[in-house]
Parts: C-alpha cells; sequence; structure tokens
C-alpha cells in the first residue's frame, strides 16, 4: 500500500483546511466571478458530473484502491492493517490511515465519540503518544487483532468514511472546484492528498498544487485544463519520486495521465489503467 509523504517534521497530518485559503472546510460560498469562470471552464470541457456524485464517487474509491491495495473492492479494506515500513508506524482501514501521522487517531476518537466503549477506545493514550513516530508502544500485541474487530462493526466502518472524507475527499473535491477542474482533475487532487497529505510543505498536497501553479495557470486563473493537469502530475511525479517507497509512479504514468491524454475530463466509463503493471477495468 502506497503512503501520503510530505508531512510536516513532527510526521503529524495538518488539518485539511490548512490546504486552502479564504474559505473553511464545508463552508457555503456564494457565486464570485472567479467561481463563474471556473463553472464556464469546466462547462468548456465538457464535464457533466463533479467527483462527488455518487457513481463518481464510487469510481474515485476504486481507483485509489487498485493504487494502495491492488483490489477494486474498497469496502473490503475496513480490516486491513499493517506496518509497511515507511516510518508511519500502523497503516490501515480504507485510506490508509497512519498511527504516526495523526489521522488514525483522529479516526479512533470520532469512533469513540460515536460509540464509547468500543474496542479501540483504550487504545487512544498510546496513539497519542505515538503520533509523530513510527512506535507501536502500547499498541502491541493486540492493537492489530482489535483493529479487525472493530473492522466488522458499521459504526467504525461509518468513522472510516467519514474521517476520509471530511479530511480528504471533500477538501480536495472543493479545491478542484474552486480551481475550475472537472471530474479526472478533482480526483487527481483526491488522489494526491490521500498519498501526500493535506499541508504546505515541498511536498504536501498544498505544495505539489504551489508548484503546479508556478508553471501553469489553472482553469479559473483562465488556463487551459489538460495544461494545468499535465503541470500538476509532474509536481507530484517529483514528490513520489522524492521517497523511495513511492517511487513507483504508476499511479500517474498508468492511471492519471492515460485518462487526461484520452480527455477523458468526465471520468466516465469504461476505463482501463494498469497499476504496477497490473490491468484493471471499471466497465460501467
Amino acid at each position: 500500500m502506497s503512503r501520503r509523504i510530505g508531512l510536516t517534521a513532527a510526521a503529524v497530518a495538518l488539518p485539511a483546511v490548512l490546504v486552502f485559503t479564504g474559505v473553511g472546510v464545508g463552508v457555503g460560498q456564494a457565486a464570485t466571478p472567479a467561481h463563474s469562470s471556473a463553472r464556464a471552464s469546466a462547462q468548456e470541457a465538457g464535464v457533466a458530473a463533479n467527483l462527488d456524485d455518487p457513481a463518481k464517487k464510487e469510481i474515485a474509491m476504486k481507483l485509489v484502491s487498485s493504487a494502495e491495495n491492488s483490489s477494486l473492492d474498497w469496502r473490503g479494506q475496513f480490516k486491513y492493517i499493517e506496518d509497511i515500513g515507511d516510518g508511519r508506524g500502523y497503516t490501515a482501514g480504507i485510506i490508509g490511515f497512519c498511527s504516526g501521522t495523526g489521522d488514525m487517531l483522529e479516526l479512533v476518537e470520532y469512533y469513540t465519540q460515536q460509540k464509547p466503549g468500543n474496542v479501540l477506545a483504550k487504545y487512544l493514550p498510546a496513539l497519542r503518544k505515538v503520533n509523530g513516530s513510527d512506535s507501536h508502544s502500547g499498541l502491541d500485541p493486540n492493537f492489530t487483532k482489535d483493529w479487525k474487530t472493530a473492522a466488522a462493526d458499521k459504526a467504525f466502518q461509518d468513522a472510516q468514511e467519514h474521517e476520509r472524507d471530511r479530511v480528504y475527499f471533500n477538501p480536495s473535491v472543493k479545491q478542484g472546484k474552486d480551481d475550475g477542474l472537472g471530474t479526472l482533475g478533482q480526483f487527481i487532487y483526491y488522489d494526491a492528498i490521500v498519498m501526500h497529505g493535506p499541508g504546505s510543505s515541498k511536498y504536501s498536497f498544498g505544495g505539489i498544487r504551489k508548484t503546479a501553479m508556478s508553471n501553469a495557470k489553472t482553469p479559473a486563473q483562465g488556463g487551459n485544463q489538460t495544461t494545468y493537469l499535465n503541470a500538476f502530475l509532474d509536481a507530484r511525479k517529483k514528490a513520489m519520486q522524492s521517497e523511495e517507497a513511492h517511487s513507483d509512479t504508476s499511479r500517474v504514468d498508468t492511471a492519471q495521465r492515460v485518462f487526461l491524454n484520452a480527455k477523458n475530463f468526465d471520468l466516465n466509463p469504461p476505463l482501463k489503467w494498469k497499476m504496477y503493471g497490473e490491468s484493471f477495468e471499471i466497465k460501467s
């Protein structure tokens, strides 16, 4: 499973709202000329739906799962947990929550708010202590077993989806819309924030976007969507190549760039791509 990079020195995931300027996550905003321009750009690109459309969101989950778990069955990953040796401790769940980057802690905190006394609640003190490190102190030997037990609980499954949307999906889709990107561009943003995390450091999502914008205008700024997305993917590749664990750039080269070269801005099926040499297809 590939994991995000470019977090702060303490390796703690920053709140997603820090990636964006002007509008907080989940806050409505009236139409402005920039937003009108973004919509017009999307219409010119033939965009029919955004990534938060249920059918498009399902496609997004499958695409990410093909990269993270070599499977299109993203719902089968609630129980996934292992230390993949990337310095982030345990990686687990449908989006790869990490014990060393803060998002696993926030997930278990949210789960415990929704269901006090759950099987993972007793690990909260340990998760707070290991945050920012790859340590398993206070988690072993039963944390992985208890995680898998919790994964059978609908409340924990709902908590994973809630935190995935709050920290990663909703902010990236919103930023994509604000930048005038269609469904494909919104997905490219989402996949980047999943791996690299929110934030403003050089190889975080915010840093990648900043690099891309230094080389091309977003559609909302009057730029060409293809040109901008190619600039973003170029910056994304450099971020991936900066860490050995993520140096295989298949998810850019043989997936996202394939869709972009085909001008499939709507991310419409059928979709065919390769991930680490393995072929995948979404027929409808």
